[in-house]
């Protein structure tokens, strides 16, 4: 009896704990905060997250975290087996920078998941060469754009470099329609798939696949603030709000890259 009593105490420690951090139950999971799951139906973070073939045991970097809203779901979901890697902006830049970093470093301290969480900086070095497994970022290429692209071309070039082979690049991006300029990407916030696919292209990736698990067809790209005026930034405030509300998010990309 006490055999058996033990096999079920172990069963459940194993199997309970594991399944807690099962990707499912880490984008569940009653830690995240509620405004940030209300954005699910537009980020699929499940359904994202498995197509850029994320597993638990692996490490994993992070390009311009911003206020966590991923770090929740990765940060619990790596916690046992992996390694997570944030590179936000480095506050000594100053600015919205500082004032960021300053944010998500007091996220970072408010629950017990966050304490694995490794950091260093976008521009620094990520990571030992050829030591990571996988290299995400989400809605951050349009704001590496500035200074004729050249912030792009170095953060990409890190990535490839801190990748082993075989090694993935996922990214997500508010998508421009085809013909769309490089001085309007710059303004719009929205960027073409050629001109994301060729900067990784570039930088020595393969582009293995691509999804349209966050597409949006509501999404018409034709704002006045560019894809901030759609949610969650609703630059425009009160001002057709509820017709920005009903198209939700923007239009966006998902791109997957690997190291040759």
């Amino acid at each position: 009896m006490k055999k058996l009593f033990l096999f079920l105490f172990l069963s459940f420690l194993i199997n309970g704990h594991a399944s807690s951090h099962s990707l499912l139950e880490s984008v569940n999971s009653d830690h995240r905060i509620e405004k940030n799951t209300l954005r699910d139906k537009y980020r699929n973070p499940y359904e994202t997250l498995s197509f850029f073939r994320i597993e638990p045991e692996m490490t994993i970097v992070e390009l311009s975290p911003g206020r966590g809203w991923y770090t929740e779901i990765l940060a619990k979901f790596m916690y046992d087996k992996g390694r997570y890697i944030v590179a936000p902006y480095n506050p000594n830049l100053g600015g919205y920078a500082e004032r960021l970093w300053k944010s998500y470093n007091e996220f970072l301290k408010s629950n017990e998941v966050y304490s694995k969480v490794e950091t260093t900086f976008l521009f620094d070095k990520l990571a030992e060469d050829n030591s990571v497994d996988a290299v995400l970022t989400f809605r951050n290429v349009h704001n590496w754009i500035n200074n004729n692209d050249e912030n792009a071309k170095k953060i990409f070039k890190q990535s490839f470099s801190a990748l082993r082979s075989g090694g993935y690049l996922g990214i997500v991006e508010h998508r421009a329609k085809k013909e769309t300029s490089f001085e309007d990407m710059y303004k719009s916030g929205y960027m073409t798939e050629k001109f994301v696919i060729d900067l990784a292209k570039k930088s020595g990736f393969l582009l293995i696949d691509k999804s349209e698990i966050n597409s949006n067809s509501k999404d018409l790209k034709n704002y006045p603030k560019g894809v901030w005026t759609l949610p969650p930034s609703l630059r425009l405030k009160d001002e057709d709000k509820s017709k920005y509300l009903e198209i939700g998010e923007s239009d966006r990309m998902t791109l997957l890259f690997q190291k040759p």
